[in-house]
């Protein structure tokens, strides 16, 4: 017989590394807000509280152990919330553990680049880190409330981010991107109370072994698409993702590296941890639909990012072209294609975050970020020119760097499935060599234009960062393993458990 909620001792289990991770950040952004003043302060205090929350992140993925598997540095409050029998339940897994290693190393890029912020420095910093906490929980999560919480609390610090700090249309691109987020929300919300009136537990552990044999109140089918809604908007998936351009052209280049770099990839993770996961029987029946939508992100937006001339819509652009990779990935249900998706979200985070740095250096010194008025900045500018050179080559998939690793491993997985769709889906990457090798030829190479040669080349507080993202590129393109054991055994569980496959 089960112990009355009522009377149910709360109890709490863990070392406190898990909630260190994810909670530092807000404790340190409560700090901002009650006691400092200074721009000066607000800035040292905000690096220092992210420095040490990359380095817990480090210590997390450093811990996993992938041989064990399973989720692993576990912290439980059992009985959080008693009348809904919600726990506070934070862990990982082999496809999480990564993921909380990239949101704390662009999370430490985002207040490196922030540091020429002197407009209302202390709020934007206390957002920023606001934002931290959120997508670290996102990742760590394994109560669905608790999930929900955190993926709601992303949209408060991005809207006034984008608001408030960005350019342009700046009110009406936080606008639009909040208005996306919340109806994919909402949708959520629905599969989530579904699941919790059915199954009668919020518990995402227990619910990716009984969700699909419950006896749902709607179609699991039905379930499926409420949940793959909200998290298609947040990859995002066409035509779905029409918010993704306006919000990176706006917002501040921090911002921007933190919407492609980790804001995107809860829509990933939220697909194969929730979506494939729970539902695998409905997964397979419309893997055909994933592949087929992936097939068009990547072709739609390699496409439309040939056409831009703006730096920051193109690398935007380039992003929905490569989440299709994601999804071509998923729609392989095999150990390998899925190894590939997962690693795409880790390295198109560092190649993009990398690109969304540079564009941002380039725009604080031309003060333009139109190609047609760019051209031989390379004379001016040569350690930018030459990392952009190195992030465009990630971005196109050269062998040693870690973008091909990862959609290697999503063509090895997915031909044999989708064959038709796989070599579609490899023809994005001859787009892909087009506009990137375009872009850098027009605003690095040819004859220095005369108005730009007073700019000079990046600090070197401009350059820690960037050197600390081409590393990352770089470790993993020359030796994938030391995240794909990781993944792959996190994946290997979810297909075996699942779908009863290895």
């Amino acid at each position: 017989m089960e112990p009355s909620v009522v009377t149910e001792a709360v109890t709490w289990q863990g070392t406190g590394l898990l909630s260190a991770t994810v909670l530092l950040p807000l404790a340190g952004a409560i700090f901002i807000a009650l006691f400092l003043r200074e721009r000066r302060l607000v800035r040292g205090f905000a690096l220092v509280v992210i420095t040490v929350d990359l380095l817990l992140s480090l210590l997390v993925f450093a811990l996993y152990d992938s041989s064990e598997g399973g989720y692993q540095l576990v912290d439980r409050f059992a009985n959080w919330i008693p009348f809904l029998k919600a726990e506070y339940h934070l862990g990982v897994d082999g496809i999480s553990a990564p993921l909380v290693l990239l949101a704390g190393l662009l999370g430490a890029a985002a207040v490196w680049a922030s540091w020429h912020i002197e407009e209302r420095a202390k709020e934007y910093f206390m957002w920023l880190l606001v934002l931290q906490t959120a997508v670290m929980g996102v990742f760590t999560s394994l109560d669905f409330l608790l999930f929900f919480i955190f993926w709601e609390l992303e949209l408060v610090p991005m809207f006034f981010l984008i608001s408030v700090w960005g350019s342009g249309r700046r009110e009406y691109s936080a606008m639009k991107f909040l208005i996306f987020t919340l109806t994919g929300s909402a949708f959520m919300l629905v599969g989530i109370l579904v699941l919790y009136f059915s199954a009668g537990t919020f518990s995402i552990v227990e619910l990716t072994a009984t969700a699909e044999a419950a006896k749902l109140l709607i179609p699991a089918g039905l379930v499926f698409a409420f949940l793959f809604v909200g998290f298609a908007i947040k990859l995002p998936v066409w035509p779905l993702h029409t918010w993704l351009p306006d919000a990176h052209t706006d917002a501040p280049t921090a911002v921007s590296v933190m919407l492609a770099g980790v804001l995107l990839k809860m829509g990933g993770y939220g697909i194969i941890r929730i979506n494939v996961a729970m539902f695998p029987d409905v997964t397979r029946d419309i893997a055909w639909l994933l592949a087929t939508l992936g097939v068009i992100n990547v072709l739609y937006g390699a496409m439309v990012t040939l056409r831009q001339t703006d730096l920051k819509r193109l690398v935007a652009f380039s992003s929905i072209s490569h989440m299709g990779y994601v999804l071509l990935g998923v729609a392989s249900l095999g150990t390998v294609g899925l190894t590939g998706a997962a690693l795409q979200m880790f390295t198109h985070g560092t190649i993009t975050g990398l690109l969304f740095l540079l564009v941002g250096l380039v725009y604080d010194k031309a003060h333009t970020r139109h190609i047609g008025d760019l051209g031989g900045l390379a004379s001016r500018m040569p350690f930018v020119a030459s990392v952009f050179l190195v992030a465009g080559l990630a971005s196109l998939g050269l062998p040693g760097l870690s973008g091909f690793v990862a959609e290697v491993l999503v063509f090895l997985g997915a031909f044999p499935v989708w064959g038709l769709a796989t070599v579609l889906g490899a023809f994005g990457i001859v787009v892909a060599a087009g506009y990137i090798l375009w872009m850098i030829q027009r605003c690095f190479f040819g004859p220095a234009r005369e108005r730009f040669a007073h700019i000079g080349d990046a600090t070197l507080v401009e350059m820690i960062p960037v050197v600390a993202l081409v590393a990352a590129i770089v470790v993993v393109g020359v030796y994938p393993r030391i995240l794909t054991d990781v993944l792959t055994t996190g994946v290997s569980e979810i297909l075996t458990a699942s779908f009863g496959l290895g």
